[in-house]
C-alpha cells in the first residue's frame, strides 16, 4: 500500500483518508503482511496509526494507488516472481507530477529483493483482473483510450497482455463506469474473478442512471465470453451499485472494488441501505474465507478509487 501523499484529491478530507488507510492496513495484516510505502514527510504520522502487522517503508510518492503505480507480479515457470513494471502516466496525464509513482515499481521489487521486468507500454493494475487460470478482464474504454497507448491497435493491446501476464483469454467489456472519470473506466470497478472462469459484475439495479444500460451492455458480452479453459464465462451480478454525495457531487462507491486475501474478503460499504445485503452476496462467492465490510468506501471515493485501488498483492514464492 501508498500512504496518501496528494492532499488536494482528498478535498480537505486527508486525516479521514489517512485513517481509512491506516484501518485497511490494519486489517489485513491480521492475515498477511502489509507493507506501506510513505512519503518521508507522513512517516511519523503512518506510524502513528498503524498497527505493529503494518511494515513501514520510506519512498517519495506523488499519489496512494498502489494497485496502478505498483509493480504487477507474475510467477515464472520455475515458480520464481518477476514484477512487471508497465509505464505509469499519472491516467493519461491528468495528475501530476508522477514521476515518482512512475519509478514506484522500481522501488517496491527492490526493497523485497525481486527482480522487474520493464515493459514498454501504458497500463495501470486497476485496468485488469485475472482469474489465475489464463482469463483476463478489462474495459475497452480504459485500455483503448488514446491517452494511454494512442500508436497500438486493441490487438497488439492484447499480444503484450497475454505475453506479459501469461493469460490466453481477454475478455473486453465496453464500459466502466459513468463517473469513472479519473481512470477512464478501470475494470476493478465492473468486474472482479471469484475462481478461474467465473467473474463477479457491478450491475445497477436504477434504470434512471446512466450506468444502468452501461452495465447490462457488459453483462451481455461477458455471458457470451469464453474463458481459458475454452468454456463459457460464468457470470453472477451484484446489482445495486450505491451513490453518495459530497458538496454537492454525486460519487459512486462500487461494491466490487474488494480486497481477496489470505482467507478474507474486504468490501467497500458507505452507509448505503443495500450495504448488508450485497456483502452477503459477495460473501457466497467466497466460500471459506471471512468477508468483511469496511465502512470507507466513502472517503476512498472522494479520493478517485476504492479498496483495491489502494491495495496490490505480492504473492508467496513457489
Amino acid at each position: 500500500m501508498c500512504w496518501p501523499a496528494r492532499a488536494d484529491i482528498w478535498q480537505g478530507n486527508l486525516v479521514e483518508a489517512e485513517a481509512a488507510f491506516a484501518e485497511l492496513a490494519n486489517t489485513i495484516a491480521q492475515f498477511e503482511p502489509v507493507t506501506m510505502f510513505v512519503d518521508p514527510k507522513y512517516i511519523e504520522h503512518a506510524n502513528s496509526l498503524c498497527g505493529s502487522g503494518v511494515s513501514i517503508s520510506a519512498s517519495p510518492l506523488d499519489d496512494s494507488w498502489a494497485r496502478d503505480s505498483g509493480p504487477i507480479y507474475v510467477h515464472r515457470p520455475d515458480g520464481s516472481l518477476v514484477g512487471l513494471d508497465f509505464v505509469f502516466n499519472g491516467w493519461g496525464n491528468k495528475f501530476t507530477p508522477h514521476d515518482a509513482d512512475a519509478a514506484l515499481a522500481q522501488r517496491v521489487t527492490s526493497v523485497f529483493g525481486d527482480d522487474v521486468s520493464s515493459i514498454n507500454m501504458v497500463l495501470e493494475g486497476g485496468s485488469v483482473n485475472v482469474d489465475g487460470a489464463g482469463t483476463l478482464i478489462t474495459t475497452m474504454q480504459c485500455l483503448l483510450h488514446p491517452n494511454r497507448n494512442p500508436k497500438m491497435s486493441q490487438k497488439e493491446i492484447q499480444e503484450v497482455l497475454c505475453e506479459e501476464l501469461g493469460v490466453s483469454s481477454v475478455v473486453w467489456l465496453p464500459h466502466g463506469l459513468a463517473l469513472d472519470f479519473d481512470t477512464d473506466g478501470h475494470v476493478d470497478n465492473v468486474a472482479a474473478f471469484t475462481r478461474p472462469g467465473h467473474v463477479l459484475l457491478q450491475g445497477c439495479s436504477d434504470s434512471s442512471e446512466e450506468d444502468f444500460v452501461r452495465l447490462a451492455i457488459n453483462e451481455k458480452v461477458a455471458r457470451s465470453s469464453t474463458a481459458a479453459n475454452g468454456e463459457q464465462l460464468q457470470v453472477d451480478v451484484i446489482p445495486v451499485l450505491p451513490f453518495v454525495e459530497y458538496n454537492g457531487e454525486r460519487i459512486v462507491v462500487p461494491y466490487l472494488n474488494f480486497y481477496v486475501g489470505n482467507g478474507f474478503v474486504i468490501v467497500p460499504v458507505c452507509g448505503h441501505a443495500a450495504d448488508h445485503d450485497m456483502v452477503q452476496m459477495i460473501s457466497e462467492f467466497f466460500p471459506g474465507r471471512s468477508t468483511i465490510p469496511l465502512d470507507i468506501g466513502r472517503i476512498l471515493a472522494i479520493g478517485g478509487g476504492g479498496i483495491h485501488c489502494i491495495t496490490q498483492q505480492r504473492p508467496a514464492t513457489a
